[in-house]
């Protein structure tokens, strides 16, 4: 088993702490050291330059899908020249009428080299094992909707 630990930290620097007016900026270290800086979304009073949790959400279940796409084709022989996704999240109601994070879609673009290249049915089958295997997809209730880009 694995564990990952990121710190959290928030800081009030104003006067006044009504709902409307306290800053929502916070830092995340994560324990290679990188920091981010975070915020709510611009929607909930956020800063629209600072990462949100729910980007952050799309960007780790794409950089799941990703990584384990990758080791499901280097294993087949297939050699990925590039990768590129455009994820988004779709804020909305679920079943029990809370906000959630309801849909994901995964919309990734992806380019090989060499004489072993994939067909569309072959690149089809290594999104769907990938999306089996990845740790991040299989922890979380969302949808994901992988539309891959030909």
């Amino acid at each position: 088993m694995s564990e990952f630990k990121v710190y959290l930290s928030w800081k009030n620097e104003g006067e006044d702490f009504s709902y409307k007016t306290y800053d929502r900026s916070h830092l995340w270290k994560f324990e290679g050291g990188t920091l981010v800086k975070a915020s709510a979304a611009p929607d909930y009073l956020g800063k629209s330059e600072l990462v949100n949790p729910e980007e952050a959400f799309a960007a780790s279940l794409a950089s799941c899908h990703m990584l384990t796409f990758l080791a499901v084709a280097s294993i087949k022989k297939y050699t990925v020249a590039t990768y590129e996704d455009n994820a988004v999240a779709i804020l909305g109601k679920n079943e029990k009428l809370r906000m959630a994070v309801t849909t994901v879609y995964l919309r990734p673009n992806i380019s090989f080299k060499g004489d072993n290249i994939p067909d569309k049915t072959i690149i089809d089958e290594m999104h769907h094992r990938a999306h089996q295997e990845c740790f991040i997809a299989n922890s979380v209730l969302t949808e994901i909707i992988i539309e891959p880009v030909y």
